[in-house]
């Protein structure tokens, strides 16, 4: 007699039972979903408004519309919060308290985006906290003040993320795509990269690839266009200035070891014996004396240009260094992550590699591509930092390499196909030249930087009169080519006459309009206008210094005494004045301004005072006396109370502004 069930197979009931419990684990996993699910949502839905409260208050402060005190406080808080709530979801949904093995679960491209989403608030936020803390020091100031260079850059850059997710948003509903898909083919179409492993189906989306594209890629090039302006051309002079300064000290340290500084010292009758300066018998020692200071000060100036040369050069390939570091550190690095996200494909390094550097060529070939959520969400992120990267060391490889061989080229042209304005043979004496450091050839005259002095026509002596007599405002061009070097020799030219200055205050005044309608002409010259000596001593002439007196120069390595008057500190009615020299930090080279900003900036407040001065005289009833003949240049120390005539002008005691 047979028990019932014992003809079954034992293991039958084994498979049963282990079907019941994974059945019944089902059901559980089911339940914990549908509880927690919701609230998972509701936890991120909370972090996300969080955030864009947070980047709002950001944005406000920006816009100055709300205070830097109730801003700064609101996103630094946002955004830590959403960084640890990101954190705990990303915890949640990898299940770390779940024994059992996953490996047959795969995370989403939206659990990759919250990891990189918690780490970029994480980091933001903590440099806005020490923001807040350097702003609470006292450091600098606590408002954002934009520049419109940043400000172009900001609604750029949000107009290319709204633009791109737009797009998604469309995309996935007209091609049935999942919305990260299509905001992962957004991503390489408008960077131009075009993998290939998306692409429209239906004629609506191929239709609409046409507006969407181009629209993408001239956004795009006007971000790459702002990050260019903003970081390049105006970075480089905020670091360019950094880097003078600090070859300026070194220089100065240098010279100080070699106790050579005497170089630098002002020539006066106090310190330099006649001896020292000539042999010839002098009839005026004061004159001698003059000559003496001018060269000196000349030659000061060319070592500060040195100086400037070799920080600029450095600067360049500091800059191509650095960005090439950075560039190729995001190509290695993503290629490891490419490889470690697509093991499921097989890919080996070199792989990664191809891959990689096909992408951040935009070239795109689509032979290989990742299919992995990490892949696509990695390569979304990675992919908005490398192509910008790439833009920055193509413009700096411009500055330093690509430079040099459009040099060699067109230096190279000028003998063989394509002879230059100078011919052959002054060419090849020129590179001779240079190549032995003038050593053969010494009769070459390099050419001289673009000069300047207002106009065309040579300022000598005859010119001078002819203009007392005229007094007219010469509109000429700004010269460029070969007139800026004629502008160069006027000035050399110019300078034989001791920068004399007219004796009529209107025809000085109009001297002033003039140059400063040329130096605006300078401002927005590419590349910046840099002045020559004799330019320089024309100007320092109009805003009331000579470069032959030494009353207001000094050596850079002197250091100020309690009381301050050793470096030159006016006194209360002399405007604020200081002592300087072309090597100290008080140079008119140094700093974040170009040349002709430093120029029109002393130009105009030169003029303005002017005017004001005949306002004030004429108002006294003194104008008749200046108009008569009676005001004159003084080149001595006076009240500027009491002879309004020689308010004009006076090359002692006043120095550079403080």
């Amino acid at each position: 007699m047979n028990d019932p069930g014992l003809d079954k197979p034992i293991s039958n009931d084994a498979r049963e039972v282990e079907n019941k419990i994974q059945h019944e684990k089902k059901e559980e996993e089911d339940e914990e979903h549908a509880f927690l699910e919701p609230r998972l949502i509701g936890v991120n839905a909370a972090q996300l408004g969080l955030a864009l409260i947070s980047n709002l208050s950001l944005l406000l402060n920006m816009a100055k519309r709300i205070r830097f005190a109730i801003a700064q406080p609101i996103t630094i808080t946002g955004w830590y919060v959403s960084s640890l709530t990101l954190v705990g979801l990303v915890a949640c949904a990898s299940g770390p308290l779940r024994l059992e093995p996953r490996v047959d679960y795969a995370f989403s491209q939206a659990y990759y985006y919250a990891i990189f989403s918690a780490g970029l608030y994480f980091i933001v936020a903590s440099f806005m906290a020490v923001t807040v803390w350097g702003a609470n020091r006292g450091h600098y100031d606590k408002e954002f003040q934009l520049t419109m260079s940043q400000r172009t850059l900001m609604l750029q850059t949000i107009s290319f993320l709204v633009y791109l997710l737009l797009g998604a948003v469309i995309y996935s509903h007209i091609e049935g795509w999942l919305f990260l898909d299509a905001l992962y083919w957004a991503d390489f179409t408008l960077l131009t990269v075009g993998i290939g492993d998306y692409a429209p189906k239906t004629h609506l989306g191929r239709g609409l690839l046409f507006p969407f594209a181009i629209g993408g890629v001239i956004i795009l090039g006007l971000v790459i266009g702002s990050i260019r302006s903003l970081v390049l051309d105006r970075g480089k002079i905020k670091i360019g200035a950094r880097m003078v300064e600090k070859e300026r000290r070194r220089f100065l340290k240098n010279l100080t070891k070699r106790d050579e500084t005497h170089v630098l010292e002002p020539v006066t009758e106090e310190n330099t014996p006649i001896s020292q300066i000539s042999t010839k018998p002098l009839v005026n020692h004061s004159n001698e004396y003059a000559r003496a200071e001018r060269k000196r000060r000349e030659e000061e100036f060319r070592l500060m240009r040195s100086i400037q040369e070799r920080a600029a050069t450095r600067r360049r390939w500091t800059s191509l260094i650095i960005s090439g570091i950075t560039w190729v550190v995001l190509w290695l690095a993503g290629a490891g992550v490419f490889e470690a996200s697509e093991y499921r494909q097989g890919w080996s390094y070199f792989d990664s590699l191809y891959f990689a550097y096909t992408s951040l060529l935009t070239i795109g070939y689509g032979d290989i591509y990742p299919q992995s959520n990490s892949g696509k969400s990695f390569f979304v992120f990675w992919s908005m930092l490398a192509v910008p990267s790439l833009t920055v060391l193509i413009s700096n490889m411009g500055d330093t390499i690509v430079k040099e061989i459009r040099d060699l080229t067109i230096w190279i042209g000028t003998f063989t196909v394509l002879p230059g304005e100078k011919g052959v043979i002054p060419t090849l004496k020129e590179a001779a030249n240079t190549l032995t450091l003038g050593r053969i050839f010494t009769d070459m005259v390099k050419e001289t930087p673009p000069g300047f002095l207002g106009e065309t026509n040579k300022r000598t002596r005859d010119d001078l009169e002819s203009e007392r007599e005229t007094a007219s405002v010469n509109d000429s061009e700004s010269a460029t080519g070969k007139d800026a070097q004629q502008e160069a020799k006027q000035a050399e030219e110019y300078a034989k006459t001791n920068d004399e200055l007219p004796t009529s205050r209107r025809h000085y005044q109009s001297i002033l309009i003039k140059e400063i309608g040329q130096v605006m002409r300078h401002l927005n010259s590419s590349p910046p206008r840099k002045y020559t000596f004799d330019e320089w001593a024309w100007f320092l002439k109009l805003i009331g210094e000579d470069e032959s007196s030494s009353d207001l120069h000094r050596s850079p390595t002197e250091k100020p005494s309690k009381d301050g008057d050793d470096v030159g500190i006016a006194k209360a009615g002399d405007g604020g004045r200081l002592k300087w020299s072309w090597v100290d930090d008080r140079s008119p080279l140094l700093g974040h301004k170009e040349e002709p900003e430093w120029v029109l900036e002393r130009l105009t407040t030169r003029l303005d005072r002017e005017l004001e001065e005949m306002k004030r005289d004429e108002l006294v009833g003194r104008a008749d006396l200046a108009e008569a003949g009676g005001w004159r240049r003084n080149n001595h120390d006076r009240d500027e109370s009491s002879f309004p005539e020689n308010n004009w002008q006076a090359s002692k005691g006043k120095g550079i502004e403080a």
